[in-house]
């Protein structure tokens, strides 16, 4: 024999021993972690040359070193030293799917999100409990001893289980292949529904079942009430986390201390949820929700932990493929094939019919089902439930096989079935970047800019330098600020505090200037005749330094006295004498105090017309004023005070719309083009600029851009208390984090 043939046969018999020493119970878990990761890397990059995602490689991978395989990693080690790896991207990948619910932008499609989801649950749960029923009574699963009730209990449990679907795999691939757009929104939004709705049927299906079964089983309502409250329970803990980890995140710069804070609140979220028996996944989803949704809208935690993701990712999926044994196949048969091949069917109807109902696009109608082919999960979960509950003993031997062989090929064949749906819609990152759109946008074509609803204006103190007003004075080119002319209404603002009643005066005559209406103060002035004679030279004071700065400036003022104690009501009463076109309030607090904070709501909640809060830190500059925009609604809002300022001085106006972080290269380009085409429309080209910004945190970026202008001019949206609380508010946040001055208008709440 040759040399070369005996080392081969040697080689080849030593092969084996090393497997099963491998797979000893006590295999060191650094070993163990080191081939589960080259072991999945590499799978997922040969998969890649076939053009398989990289998911199912992972899972060919976990499959080949499992008991279907080598049987390297034994379950015992799986089990018990490697489920945290899988409790830590179940966590991520919930967190994950939240930052994709984004109020902004499911808003135009909820009704078609939940139509959809409805449809597409009804869809999986009619046609997999009325195909596992046929076939399991053809075959005869249930032996002699079983009944037509037997079965039918037998395929409502499956129907249950099929519902939910694979959030880990759907969101793999979509990160994957850059997909981005209208059917990637509304497909992970169907995949939240999914999953929060399984838990609630299941439940039901269950309690049917108990009720057939044994007389003692509980109610159906309990058991609705009891999927409630663990859905309930699991977004209040979700949202409640999300909130601290946004407020703790916002406090940080340092990146490793983001995410370190954030993977923490994350992690002890998941443990706290599966003490109490909520749902982890949906506690998670609920936190990526809350922080992706907030005013301000900062996630750099969710760039921070996608970083920190990828080898966890590796594990999970890998891990995922070691628990999948070939045997279920065998075992199953022809009533897994079925339970498989008729959840897809229901699916794909499902959703089919649901976005047809919706009326939505043909790419979400025709490949929406496709991609909701993944199960894994939440539907193991499930059955673990079934196996766990000694009434349904006899389903459950019947059901863990079946729904594990639906689970191997699900996560094998879906992958690809997902990555095609989003191919075929044409929102992955090759389809968004070829676009023909991109070429005709470079061309500097412009979209038609939205009209625009008339505005009004606000504003309140304390003492504040300014440059002197070395601009043309306003009666130059208007009239109406003559003393013979009649104005059209005015704009009011309180003169009460010395120190800020002449730059609020200013202030009001480049607004009332835009409006062809008269500034006009706002000054308390008791009823009783006993006035101090140091109150009313207070008075007489205050009123002349808002006249001396108008007379400068070349406007008019009207002086319109109350005798109301509250602040808010004497203001209320002077507007309310007259066409007011706005309320100006001002303070000079580099934190906005809580009294004025009521005074704001107060007058915002009873005034016809807007309220322009300024707050002023500084010397008062107008010449460079930066205006943030997040939608083109504020800019709508903010109209009139642009078109105020424009017109009085060489001032310098950039105009900066904030987009989210995901818009690709094509919607920013349309942004800038509608931005331009509305400054061009409003005939502010020689005044102002137009930039667009796809960022990660709001604030951050407003700072930054704020470094090289005077004024920042916000819109304030339109919240009460509890939307305050949930949502936040980027102004305030801004107000409270840029030292510079600013204008805030709050839009009347009537």
């Amino acid at each position: 024999m040759k040399r070369g043939q005996v080392r081969g046969k040697f080689i080849f018999a030593l092969f084996p021993n090393c497997v099963k020493m491998a797979a000893m119970e006590n295999i060191n878990i650094t070993f163990a972690l080191a081939i589960l990761l080259a072991t999945g890397f590499a799978a997922a990059r040969a998969g890649t040359l076939v053009g398989l995602p990289s998911v199912t490689g992972y899972i060919l991978a976990g499959i080949a070193l499992g008991p279907s395989g080598l049987d390297l990693i034994p379950h015992e080690t799986v089990n018990s030293q490697l489920k945290h790896f899988t409790e830590i991207a179940l966590m991520l990948i919930a967190f994950g799917i939240g930052e994709h619910l984004e109020i902004m932008r499911l808003r135009s499609r909820a009704k078609s999100v939940i139509t959809i989801g409805i449809s597409e649950i009804l869809g999986a749960f009619i046609c997999v409990m009325t195909g596992t029923f046929l076939v399991a009574r053809l075959l005869d699963v249930g032996g002699a001893d079983w009944n037509n009730y037997d079965y039918l209990l037998l395929a409502t449990l499956f129907g249950a289980v099929s519902v939910a679907t694979a959030p880990a795999a759907t969101l793999h691939v979509m990160r994957e292949i850059g997909a981005s757009g209208p059917f990637t929104t509304t497909l992970m939004a169907v995949v939240a529904i999914d999953n929060g709705l399984a838990i609630m049927l299941f439940g039901i299906a269950v309690s049917i079942t108990h009720h057939v079964i044994t007389s003692e089983g509980a109610s159906i309502w309990v058991a609705l009430s009891a999927g409630l409250l663990e859905i309930c329970g699991s977004l209040t803990m979700g949202i409640v986390t999300g909130m601290l980890m946004d407020s703790v995140a916002n406090r940080l710069k340092n990146p490793g201390e983001i995410l370190t804070a954030g993977l923490a609140a994350l992690l002890l979220c998941g443990e706290i949820a599966t003490l109490l028996n909520f749902s982890p996944l949906l506690a998670g989803i609920a936190a990526g929700f809350t922080i992706v949704n907030r005013d301000y809208r900062d996630i750099r935690l969710f760039r921070h932990l996608n970083a920190f993701e990828p080898p966890i990712y590796v594990l999970f999926f890998t891990l995922a493929g070691i628990h999948l044994n070939l045997k279920a196949l065998a075992v199953a048969g022809w009533l897994g094939i079925a339970y498989f091949l008729f959840r897809i069917i229901g699916k794909i109807a499902g959703a089919a019919l649901g976005s047809r109902a919706a009326r939505t696009s043909k790419s979400i109608r025709n490949y929406l089902g496709l991609g909701l082919t993944p199960q894994a999960g939440v539907a193991i979960g499930l059955v673990f439930l079934i196996n766990g509950d000694p009434v349904i003993q006899k389903f459950s031997v019947i059901i863990a096989p079946v729904v594990l062989a639906g689970v191997l090929l699900s996560e094998l064949i879906g992958p690809l079935c997902t990555r095609k749906a989003i191919e075929l819609a044409g929102e992955n990152r090759e389809s968004l970047l070829n676009t023909n759109d991109l070429k005709q946008l470079r061309q500097g074509k412009t979209e038609t800019a939205p009209t625009s609803p008339a505005i009004e204006i606000l504003s309140e103190p304390k003492g504040v330098p300014m440059v002197p007003w070395t601009w043309k004075k306003l009666t130059h080119d208007n009239p109406w600020n003559s003393r013979n002319s009649e104005p059209d209404g005015a704009v009011v603002f309180e003169a009460e505090a010395l120190g800020i009643t002449p730059a609020l005066a200013r202030m009001s005559a480049i607004f009332a200037h835009h409006f062809k209406a008269v500034a006009t103060a706002s000054h308390f002035l008791p009823e009783k005749a006993d006035v101090a004679e140091k109150d009313k030279e207070r008075s007489e004071q205050l009123l002349q330094a808002a006249k001396a700065e108008l007379t400068i400036m070349g406007a008019r003022l009207q002086i319109a006295t109350h005798s109301k104690p509250s602040r808010a009501k004497g203001i209320l009463t002077v507007a309310r004498q007259q066409k007011t076109h706005a309320i100006v309030l001002g303070h000079t607090h580099a934190r906005l105090p809580s009294s004025f904070q009521r005074l704001i709501e107060e007058i915002v909640e009873n005034a016809s017309c807007n309220t322009v809060v300024f707050r002023f830190l500084g010397v008062l500059h107008t010449e460079r004023i930066l205006v943030v925009i997040v939608s083109m609604g504020d800019l709508m809002q903010l109209k009139e005070i642009i078109c105020a300022l424009a017109a009085v001085g060489p001032h310098r106006l950039t105009i900066l719309r904030l987009l989210p972080s995901y818009k690709n290269q094509k919607e920013q380009l349309r942004a800038k083009n509608i931005l331009t085409g509305w400054i061009q429309k409003e005939n502010l080209s020689q005044f102002a600029e137009g930039v667009i910004e796809a960022t990660e945190a709001r604030v951050e970026t407003i700072m930054t851009c704020a470094e090289n202008n005077d004024l920042i001019v916000m819109s304030a949206p339109e919240t009460n208390g509890l939307q305050k609380l949930f949502f936040g508010s980027l102004v305030e946040r801004v107000s409270n984090s840029v030292e510079k001055n600013m204008i805030m208008l709050y839009p009347p709440a009537i």
